[in-house]
């Protein structure tokens, strides 16, 4: 089958395309799916360059956000059958997460645990739903279990030109919250404002913090100005920053951290300003069928930047190492 192979860390160059890669074996109580769209997330990336810690079992098919059509199920498999619309859950607690522990999306064909098998709607593309468990699903968590974000909230969202950023921004506005959303260019500024956000901020010509102030107000221990929900997926040293944005009572939530782990966070800022700072890992199953939901009944609609063709990975990962995407980027097997 045609494939997107890594056989070993380091450039987008060792991602090689390959027309006869072995079709993956189906195990019992698994399904076999043709995949139709499969979305790129931060995640591939530190796949591709080799994560810290994590040893990775090349050579990999990577692809974690799978969509596409039963076309082979083993004995004992009562949850799915021969032609059905799946997105497949990421995470097996048994194995791991697909693309990662196992092949994954960019390929013809993969396999999955009947059980990861969600339903598609009829009314929704693979291409949307491809896009919904590492970004969306994650940032309905983040946003609405965890962040409790509410319509008088202020929020500032850091990152919000990428996949789960674009998420928070429509998670935000969804619920009628003011929403400021932080990128690197004016053209990603208008296509948010487009989505809904009320105001932007260039952090490559302006200074987070104080653009902040500017529009919701410099925070006071009286309770005034500052943020009431801070999203920083972002780390690489902006936690300080973030908690100089917030008000009294201020809430900050995370995910991840895409421009570095490592970080610092002046403390008497938490404890004067009462800030909360909050943790999401990940999703629940109820996370993906919320917005796939959502997608149906056309209340929030991922946004979608390019889909482009498998023998394209290249280009698609250097456009999201690069940062030069709004929303995801989705390749066709």
């Amino acid at each position: 089958m045609r494939a997107a192979v890594l056989r070993e860390h380091g450039e987008i160059e060792n991602i090689l395309i390959e027309e006869d890669f072995p079709e993956p074996e189906l195990e019992p109580g698994w399904a076999r799916i043709a995949v139709k769209a499969t979305s790129l997330n931060f995640h591939d990336l530190f796949s591709r360059r080799g994560m810290p810690g994590i040893s990775l079992p090349l050579p990999l098919v990577v692809g974690s956000d799978i969509a596409g059509e039963v076309v082979e199920v083993s004995d004992g498999v009562g949850e799915a059958s021969v032609g059905d619309r799946v997105l497949i859950d990421p995470l097996n607690f048994q194995r791991g997460m697909i693309g990662e522990r196992w092949n994954g999306g960019r390929a013809e064909y993969c396999v999955a645990d009947a059980s990861q098998l969600v339903p598609i709607p009829d009314n929704v593309s693979f291409e949307v739903a491809s896009c919904i468990p590492l970004a969306y699903a994650t940032a309905h968590r983040m946003m609405v279990t965890r962040g409790g974000v509410q319509g008088d909230d202020t929020v500032l969202v850091m990152g919000a030109s990428g996949g789960v950023g674009t998420a928070c921004v429509l998670l935000a506005k969804r619920v009628g919250a003011t929403v400021i959303s932080c990128a690197s260019t004016q053209d990603k500024l208008e296509r948010l404002s487009a989505l809904g956000s009320d105001h932007g901020i260039n952090y490559m010509e302006q200074n987070m913090r104080e653009a902040s102030w500017e529009i919701a107000g410099k925070p006071r221990i009286t309770g005034q100005g500052g943020v009431d929900l801070l999203v920083n997926c972002t780390g690489g040293g902006s936690w300080v920053d973030s908690t100089r944005c917030m008000r009294k009572g201020g809430r900050l939530v995370t995910c991840g951290a895409t421009a570095g782990f490592e970080d610092q966070v002046d403390i008497r800022y938490v404890w004067t300003y009462e800030h909360s700072l909050l943790g999401s890992n990940g999703w629940h199953r109820s996370d993906i069928t919320t917005m796939l939901d959502y997608a149906s009944d056309k209340s929030l609609l991922p946004v979608i930047d390019k889909v482009m063709p498998l023998e394209e990975v290249h280009e698609a990962e250097r456009l999201m190492e690069e940062r030069e995407v709004c929303g995801k980027i989705v390749l066709q097997p």
